[in-house]
């Protein structure tokens, strides 16, 4: 399961960068969470219609996006406009070399606003992004999930996990479960409908016989997966 591109000239959605057939942006209501809710994107990221950092800003309400530039902010230096509005009163950077989120969530005053930045790229890239920006919060390591349901790339190891998974394993460590379950739903179709625009219809199958979606959303898929001239 390779990356996915988009070639030269193909019509796509502009928020779901799925081909027009294929598009779910109509499916779901977004998700609502009290957590401010950020990505910063590797620029190699922002052409891939795999890349779930893009799936984030438009499903999650309020979610932003902005693209990672080499030189963003060195320690000691002045932060630019783009990276100061990612700044919180406590603000976490998801990163498998950052705390055990167990080990600070005693310490952490409830009442102050949650902010959390989620680096979109492969690991090496999330690695370069986090040593250039990793002053401005606290690095924060989510508890091992269970295998990946992120089917459009191959994963080097089982815990590694997409972007959007981790946003996941946030709401679930916070109790934010209303957010957890509708974001589900938004990660499952995006992989579902992609593995379809692909044209693999058995492994999309196979797919959704573990998946949520079935149950919520059966008229939907009806529509999508039907004939058309």
């Amino acid at each position: 399961m390779g990356r996915s591109v988009v070639r030269a000239g193909a019509v796509r959605c502009h928020a779901c960068r799925l081909a027009p057939r294929w598009c779910v942006c109509r499916a779901l209501p977004q998700a609502t969470t009290a957590i401010q809710v950020d990505v910063l994107m590797h620029p190699q990221e922002q052409c891939k219609p795999s890349s779930t950092g893009k799936l984030i800003e438009r499903a999650v309400q309020g979610a932003r996006c902005q693209l990672y530039q080499r030189g963003l902010h060195q320690h000691g230096g002045p932060s630019p406009p783009s990276l100061a509005a990612l700044q919180g009163p406590e603000l976490w950077i998801l990163h498998p070399l950052g705390e055990p989120l167990e080990s600070i969530q005693s310490v952490i005053d409830s009442s102050t606003p949650l902010q959390v930045l989620l680096l979109d790229g492969n690991w090496s890239q999330a690695g370069e992004m986090l040593r250039t920006i990793e002053s401005i919060g606290r690095c924060v390591r989510l508890r091992a999930p269970g295998p990946s349901r992120y089917w459009l790339r191959d994963q080097r190891e089982p815990s590694h996990i997409s972007t959007a998974e981790a946003l996941l394993g946030v709401f679930n460590a916070v109790g934010d479960t209303a957010a957890e379950d509708q974001f589900r739903l938004h990660f499952e179709l995006h992989v579902y409908a992609s593995l379809r625009a692909r044209g693999r219809r058995q492994l999309a199958e196979d797919y959704l016989q573990d998946s949520p979606l079935k149950a919520a959303i059966p008229d939907f898929l009806e529509r999508l997966n039907a004939r058309r001239p």
